[in-house]
């Protein structure tokens, strides 16, 4: 039986994508399927997922019809996926080869359904780059500031819903990560560095209008928070978010 299904979006990162399969390949633990979901209505990169696609029979490529968005892709992902654990990667991010096998026996040891680890932000060349380190996190401290890395997450099977992801183009991962730590209270954080996250030109991530407009849907629409405690707790995020970023 497949132990590990590994969920991967594509969407127009050509220049990342062989490096970020390349870092899953190469982990030492081997008995998982990396799941890439196509997630361009163009189909000029195509091929060259199809090219990475065929050089291992782990690697299953699903094709969506239009662009759906990562979260939407995600929970396709996670429709078709055959593993008892289930970790995301983006396709612009990097993993540590002991990452899998270090994480899984972790989960396994202390009975855990989730965990999550520290990870390295870096820019293109690795010039520069910070550290954000994993720590345990529950409703309280997780719906102040989402310190998760996407890219880190490892999560059982069963803990899971197939419509984890909202439509949201950015904060999706946050609306997740809250609808499991009302399941089981406290996200364990590894503290060691396994993933490397790559700040990229065309990241979603990076447009604040965007992320801040997201924030206040995951309040106010998935949390239910009025209008008023919604923008205090959008103000809130934000804040934390530039502590993290200017501090740290």
């Amino acid at each position: 039986m497949t132990e590990v299904s590994i969920i991967m979006p594509y969407y127009q990162k050509k220049e990342y994508i062989n490096s970020s399969v390349n870092s899953v390949l190469n982990q030492s633990f081997k008995n998982f399927e990396l799941i890439i979901i196509y997630d361009d209505e163009s189909t000029k990169d195509l091929p060259c997922i199809l090219r990475i696609a065929r050089t291992d029979k782990r690697i299953k490529l699903i094709i969506n019809k239009k662009n759906f968005g990562a979260g939407f892709s995600r929970n396709i992902g996670i429709k078709k996926s055959k593993g008892k654990f289930i970790a995301f990667i983006d396709s612009d991010d990097l993993w540590k080869p002991e990452k899998l096998k270090y994480q899984l026996e972790f989960m396994n040891k202390n009975k855990l359904d989730f965990t999550h680890t520290s990870y390295k932000i870096t820019i293109k060349d690795y010039s520069k780059y910070s550290i954000r380190v994993a720590k345990d996190i529950d409703y309280t401290s997780l719906i102040k500031s989402c310190d998760i890395g996407l890219s880190t997450v490892m999560v059982k099977k069963d803990l899971v819903t197939q419509d984890l992801f909202p439509k949201l183009k950015t904060k999706e991962d946050l609306v997740a990560w809250l609808k499991i730590v009302k399941k089981i209270k406290i996200l364990k954080g590894i503290p060691k560095v396994f993933c490397i996250w790559r700040s990229t030109k065309n990241s979603l991530s990076k447009s604040v209008p965007q992320k801040i407009f997201d924030a206040f849907k995951v309040y106010r629409f998935y949390e239910k928070f009025n209008t008023t405690k919604a923008i205090f707790f959008v103000m809130i995020l934000s804040i934390n978010y530039l502590k993290k970023k200017y501090l740290s």
